[in-house]
């Protein structure tokens, strides 16, 4: 057995500790993680070594990814994971780091005229199914010094992540033993239908209106406010806010 296959295994076993200093830096760095208690702040941090033993950073187009930014990253993908365990971060590997937003070409189909069409989408993130999560580190920066403005795009992209664990994107990810599936499903279902009517009709809303693209939108764009902005949450559906609060634990956002 090679060594060097050897050295990543036990990587992936038992992650190498993150220093004192580095996770210090870090946290002071990071709002989210300032306002845990000490028991969740160490929970974060071994979960945090283990993100970074297990995937694999690449920055694109120019990014300069420095170790502290990667350990940043990290400690804000496990926030969602706080929970549950490392296990939810399963079935992908790679990060890919753009400077800022990146373009996507899309292909349509339209099923009436048979033709199909490509445009690019400027996106500041996106998540694969078993692919890649791929981030704008403009906007990454962004979130950490504008933590309490109802985003983050880090937190985003993983409540996709968490979503595919079971197939395709839809909004219900895999649900703990106390949080009834059907419950989930009415609740956001009913929540969604409420968003999207208020868009469509043009009314100021609570919730980013680019929620009501999709469930699986919905689900991730709530996520953000979960953890960024709570209280707006609350105010828009008390009901999703309790479900989030079950399946991700207490919101350190300020109250």
């Amino acid at each position: 057995m090679p060594d060097s296959w050897w050295r990543r295994f036990r990587a992936y076993l038992t992650p190498p500790p993150i220093f004192e200093t580095s996770w210090r830096e870090a946290v002071a760095s990071c709002p989210l993680a300032q306002r845990l208690d000490r028991a969740q702040q160490a929970e974060l941090r071994q979960l945090a070594a283990v993100f970074l033993a297990r995937k694999r950073f690449h920055p694109l187009a120019g990014a300069e990814l420095t170790p502290s930014l990667q350990l940043l990253i990290a400690m804000q993908a496990c926030l969602p994971a706080l929970q549950q365990g490392p296990h939810v971060l399963r079935g992908w590997r790679e990060i890919l780091v753009y400077p800022g937003e990146f373009k996507v070409r899309r292909s349509h189909h339209d099923d009436r005229s048979g033709v199909i069409t490509e445009s690019d989408d400027v996106l500041i993130g996106e998540a694969w199914e078993r692919g890649p999560l791929v981030l704008s580190l403009a906007d990454v920066q962004l979130d950490l010094e504008q933590p309490w403005d109802g985003f983050n795009v880090v937190v985003h992209e993983i409540a996709h992540k968490l979503d595919m664990l079971d197939g395709a994107a839809d909004g219900v990810p895999p649900l703990p033993p106390h949080i009834p599936r059907r419950q989930w499903i009415v609740a956001f279902q009913r929540a969604f239908d409420h968003l999207s009517n208020d868009v469509a009709r043009g009314r100021d809303t609570l919730i980013d209106p680019y929620a009501a693209e999709s469930a699986d939108e919905f689900f991730a764009v709530a996520s953000e406010l979960h953890w960024s902005q709570p209280s707006v949450l609350r105010r828009a559906d008390a009901t999703v806010a309790e479900l989030l609060t079950a399946y991700y634990g207490p919101s350190p956002a300020p109250r």
